[in-house]
């Protein structure tokens, strides 16, 4: 049976591609998993329809993403923290806290986003990178100081 793949499936092929597999395995696992759609003609008009729309809807979600990590190139955040003598936080700060701060400020980052490789543990200023979308970055500037 010959199928158009709506996803990329390993060891098969790339979304978009028309591909010939066992009848088992297109009935089976393919179709019901809506990984492929049957090679007729009118599924095949349908798929580049729909191939058309993802591409206008990702423009769209792209151009979001531009914004947002243009806003975020401007954006300086302050903690305050409890501090010991030498300067270490007794406690930490990590990337739930930045998107606390964040959300604070009005942007909705999700934590995961935020990428520190570690906990920040000490005072200091610090620049935070964030994964707006696939391909797009932005950095915050992050200011942990002593709670007075």
């Amino acid at each position: 049976m010959e199928v158009i793949l709506r996803e990329d499936v390993d060891r098969l092929g790339k979304r978009g591609e028309k591909h010939r597999v066992a009848d088992g395995y297109a009935r089976n696992f393919l179709i019901p998993r809506k990984l492929a759609l049957p090679a007729t003609e009118a599924n095949m008009r349908s798929f580049d329809e729909e191939s058309k729309t993802r591409v206008v809807r990702n423009r769209k979600m792209l151009r979001q993403a531009e914004g947002v990590a243009a806003k975020l190139k401007g954006v300086s955040l302050t903690v305050a923290a409890q501090a010991g003598d030498e300067d270490k936080l007794y406690g930490s700060v990590t990337s739930a806290d930045v998107a606390d701060l964040l959300a604070k400020q009005g942007f909705d980052i999700d934590k995961r986003k935020i990428h520190l490789d570690e906990p920040i543990k000490a005072l200091g200023v610090y620049t935070v990178p964030i994964k707006v979308a696939a391909g797009i970055e932005a950095s915050v500037k992050l200011w942990v100081v002593k709670e007075v």
